[in-house]
């Protein structure tokens, strides 16, 4: 049974107010680095180029985030999980559930704030050894990891 696990669209506000913090960020960088290279005389170029640098890389971090959004999807059945990622450069990654080692679903700070959740799945061999799935519902985590969770075994650890 195939199930297309959606992104959930609190992602696209989670990414843009990350995309704001690692804006100003940079621009502060860009500011008190061009300024401390070119000097208090030349300090009409420092604002200049952070005049133009402001706006562009608002716009960027504003609108990535629904690129993002739309060129990533998760369809889970009995035996796998497929992972499509990628807008410039598109991967697939086909995980057998028999690789399945352990699942973590974890949160950080804001992602909680947004109800949002990663599930990580971590496979046997070295390549690729750690998915992460970001963006998904706190709840369809746990979904997944249930899903993903070996149904019958004799380990007794």
């Amino acid at each position: 049974m195939l199930r297309n696990v959606t992104l959930d669209p609190r992602y696209v506000a989670l990414q843009r107010e990350l995309g704001w913090y690692w804006t100003a960020g940079l621009l502060m960088a860009l500011l008190v680095g061009s300024f401390a290279t070119l000097g208090p005389r030349r300090w009409y170029w420092c604002l200049l180029l952070w005049l133009v640098a402001t706006p562009l890389l608002a716009w960027w971090s504003y609108r990535w985030a629904e690129v993002e959004y739309r060129h990533m999807s998760y369809e889970v059945d009995e035996n796998r999980i497929e992972i499509r990622s990628g807008v410039f450069w598109q991967s697939v990654q086909n995980v057998p559930r028999s690789r399945v080692q352990h699942t973590d679903v974890s949160q950080g700070p804001l992602e909680r704030k947004y109800g949002l959740g990663r599930l990580v799945i971590f496979t046997a061999g070295t390549h690729h050894s750690r998915i992460e799935l970001p963006g998904l519902a706190h709840h369809t985590a746990l979904d997944i990891r249930d899903r993903l969770l070996p149904r019958q075994t004799a380990d007794v650890v």
